[in-house]
């Protein structure tokens, strides 16, 4: 039964090119995190921004207008981070995929043994294990493949994960960084601004920290409330130190 079971997966990762259901749960999760780090910021930033120049003047039009500036410079730079992982993502895994083409060819001994220690800790028999590395083994490029996740640990990135991930971080950074803002778009006075702006932005962080942390495996309620209040301490600061100075 073991035996049927290793061929089974072996032919499968073998000939299976195409592997539509490995690339779904590789690329779900980057875009998930994308979304939480621009989001995140987007919301945060802003709102700390349109607090503290409240406290300062009372001027909505340069609130929208500075706050305007900063989420698109803001956005920006997120997204220019974002590229900048995602491309060293796939530059080191370029980097290894090289290095273990090489050890295949200079050390293919010491590489099959590899391979025949990973079947080893399935449990299977030593026959098998043997067997399986003479398959595994007749294709170089799924060879290196297979190294390359079970012994490096690592999936082929995704050649285009630099700039999706600048994207989504960048407009993610956007959405978030207009919630705080819009309510300086309909009032005339900064203070009536930074309340609605307090309440809707509250809310929001509440509801982002919440399904943040269900997703993240943390207990939603209490990740939720924690967003939240990250950005109330940061807004309060921001707003706390502008009337502090402005006084003098």
């Amino acid at each position: 039964m073991v035996r049927v079971f290793y061929f089974a997966y072996l032919h499968t990762f073998m000939h299976d090119t195409h592997l539509h259901h490995h690339e779904q749960h590789s690329n779900s999760p980057d875009f998930i995190k994308d979304i939480v780090i621009g989001m995140s910021d987007g919301l945060t930033v802003p709102f700390a921004l349109a607090a503290g120049l409240s406290g300062a003047i009372d001027n909505t039009s340069l609130i929208v207008i500075a706050g305007l500036a900063e989420v698109a410079a803001g956005s920006i730079a997120m997204g220019l981070g974002g590229y900048l992982a995602g491309q060293t993502e796939v530059d080191h895994y370029n980097s290894e995929l090289r290095r273990e083409y090489d050890e295949v060819e200079r050390l293919p001994e010491k590489e099959k043994e590899e391979v025949r220690e990973f079947f080893e800790t399935l449990g299977l028999s030593k026959e098998v294990q043997d067997k399986a590395v003479v398959e595994l083994t007749k294709d170089k490029d799924k060879w290196v493949e297979f190294m390359m996740k079970h012994e490096l640990g690592l999936d082929r990135p995704d050649a285009k994960r630099a700039r999706k991930s600048a994207f989504n971080i960048g407009m993610s950074y956007v959405v978030g960084g207009m919630v705080p803002l819009l309510p300086y778009f309909f009032v005339s006075k900064t203070l009536d601004g930074l309340e609605i702006s307090a309440v809707i932005t509250l809310i929001c962080l509440f509801i982002f920290g919440y399904f943040k942390s269900k997703m993240t495996g943390v207990p939603p309620f209490s990740g939720a409330v924690k967003v939240m209040l990250i950005g109330a301490l940061a807004a309060t600061a921001a707003f706390t130190i502008a009337r502090l100075i402005g006084a003098h």
